[in-house]
């Protein structure tokens, strides 16, 4: 089998990053910038294609990498990940010895204040537990998603009209389309802390834009799932919003979701 990591980056230097981020594959870097270019070059014996597009939108470049993606699997990044040694070989290890998966996730050193997640033993990934995975712990066989017609939202995400959500979405999709997905305890890399390029403090904006995705998520649940969110985190989200304006915000952001 062969590996492609797949990086999302904004107003980056293409021929530095594959060093910046310790690239043991090749890849497709997607630079969202303010001009159209190409640059291909070799670094650790992998051929890295960089793309700068006039563009902005975290799901419209993971679909223009995915495009151009030729590799059995794909590994999904972002720029201010640095890998550990050895990541490559463990990601197509993982499927060699799972070859009943069709997408694995990985840990990833992440400070604690961001952290979404951490696998602590090897399980299934199910509709149920699948909210809180990060698009950077994905790989897939690329051609099982094709078959499956999978792609990012482009409402959701950095750059886009909704602030988050697309990792989440994507998943849920996979798992709708019948993918066998297995969370694995194998830490890949690391994420070196950055200013969030949507996260703004909990403001209304916030609460809004969760409920368009808790819309799409949750379905007819969308409501219980939102009060169940906002119970759970009040203590750290609702200082300045209180939980029932949060919860009117959120029901706001489900009825623009049905228009």
């Amino acid at each position: 089998m062969t590996l492609e990591t797949l990086v999302s980056a904004v107003k980056e230097d293409v021929a530095a990053l594959a060093n910046k981020m310790n690239l043991q594959s090749d890849a497709v870097i997607i630079n969202q910038c303010e001009e159209n270019s190409y640059l291909e070059y070799e670094y650790g014996g992998y051929k890295i294609r960089g793309y700068s597009f006039a563009e902005k939108g975290v799901g419209l470049s993971r679909n223009n990498a995915l495009l151009r993606a030729k590799a059995d699997i794909v590994l999904f990044s972002d720029e201010d990940i640095v890998y550990h040694e050895g990541y490559g070989k463990a990601v197509l290890e993982a499927f060699e010895q799972h070859p009943e998966a069709d997408m694995i996730l990985f840990n990833m050193d992440v400070e604690a204040e961001r952290a979404t997640y951490h696998i602590e033993k090897e399980h299934r990934v199910r509709f149920y537990n699948s909210g809180r995975y990060p698009t950077y712990s994905f790989a897939i066989r690329r051609e099982k998603l094709h078959k499956a017609n999978i792609t990012f939202s482009l409402l959701f995400g950095g750059g886009a009209k909704y602030s988050n959500g697309e990792d989440s979405l994507f998943l849920l999709e996979c798992l709708k389309k019948g993918f066998r997905v297995i969370a694995l305890p194998i830490e890949i890399g690391k994420e070196v802390p950055r200013p969030s390029t949507w996260f703004h403090g909990y403001t209304e904006k916030f609460f809004f834009d969760r409920g368009v995705l808790y819309y799409h998520l949750y379905g007819k649940l969308k409501k219980l799932m939102a009060l169940r969110f906002l119970l759970a985190h009040k203590q750290v989200m609702c200082q300045e919003i209180p939980v029932k304006k949060a919860y009117v915000l959120m029901c706001q952001g489900m009825k623009e979701a049905v228009l």
